[in-house]
Formats: structure tokens, sequence, C-alpha cells
């Protein structure tokens, strides 16, 4: 920094066109230089407090949000207790079962008097699985119809050709 501050003081003084008067401008060439350096300065300090104004307004409001306790009445705590007292009879049923057709066994065996509600979740993927089997077997059945119509069609195309070869050639022998 010092040594930036004597550069420009040094081109001040030594710049063409500049007369006699040295000890003059090196004077007026140290005062434009430190008043330069001091805005600088100036300018860094109120860059500096910004940022920390900035800083302190976003930790003032980080710390006016707060997350307010949720109250939970009586009746959703009990609601809270059975489902995970349901969710953990359901794992020690899963737990005993085997599976089933190759397919996963399904947690649903659950008694009423247990459950508030069914879940339907691995029932749900086990039928859209059977329906997507279905589908691709029906397609696979529509293609082979198709490719065999196709076989017959081709079949017949080729004989037609025959015949009409040889119905040419007939032509062809009887006129000469």
């Amino acid at each position: 920094m010092v040594e930036q501050h004597q550069r420009r003081i040094w081109r001040w003084e030594y710049c063409p066109g500049a007369g006699r008067e040295e000890d003059l401008l090196s004077d007026v060439c140290r005062e434009v230089v430190e008043k330069w350096s001091e805005s600088q300065t100036v300018d860094a300090k109120e860059n500096k407090e910004d940022e920390i104004q900035a800083i302190a307004s976003m930790m003032e409001k980080q710390a006016k949000i707060v997350v307010k306790p949720k109250e939970v009445s009586q009746e959703e705590k009990q609601r809270k207790a059975a489902l995970l007292a349901q969710y953990a009879n359901v794992t020690d049923e899963e737990d005993g079962e085997d599976e089933q057709d190759g397919s996963i066994a399904t947690a649903v065996n659950i008694g009423s008097e247990k459950s508030l509600f069914r879940n339907t979740n691995v029932e749900d993927v086990l039928n859209a699985r059977k329906l997507e089997r279905e589908l691709l077997r029906d397609e696979f059945q529509k293609k082979k119809e198709q490719d065999k119509l196709q076989r017959e069609k081709d079949k017949l195309a080729k004989q037609e050709r025959k015949e009409k070869e040889k119905k040419r050639t007939q032509k062809g022998e009887r006129k000469r």
C-alpha cells in the first residue's frame, strides 16, 4: 500500500509538462494522493459497515422466525399411539408370514378392532402388477394372431404369384 502511494506521488511529480516548481508540485501531488487514499479507506469502511448491517438484519429476521410448538390434543395423541401400535403389530405379523405365489405377502390381515383404517398400498401394487401382466399377455396374444394372419396372407400371395407365373408361362408355350 505504501509502495503504491509512493508510486502515485512519483507519477504526479515527474509527469511531462510540469514546471520547475517541484516543491509546489510535490506538495500538491502528495495532497491529491492522500485525499484519494482517505476516500478509498472511507469507502472500504462504509462497505464493511453495510455488510455488517445486512448480516445483522438477516439475523434479526431469523430470530423473529420462531417455530411455534404445535399443540396436540389428547384425541390426536391417542390416534397416533393407536397407529404406532398397529404398525408394530403389522411388522410382527409380517415376520411370521411366508411369500405366496412368488409375490410379497400382504399385511392387510389386521383385525378391524385393532386398526383405524385398512392399508391398501400393498394390495394396490400387487393389483397393478397383475393388471400389467394381463395387458402384456393380451398384447402378446394379439401380436401372435396378427403374425399368424400375416403369414397366411404371405402364403396366399406367394401361391397366387406362382399361379400367375404358371399361367404366363403356359400362354408363352401356347404361342410357340
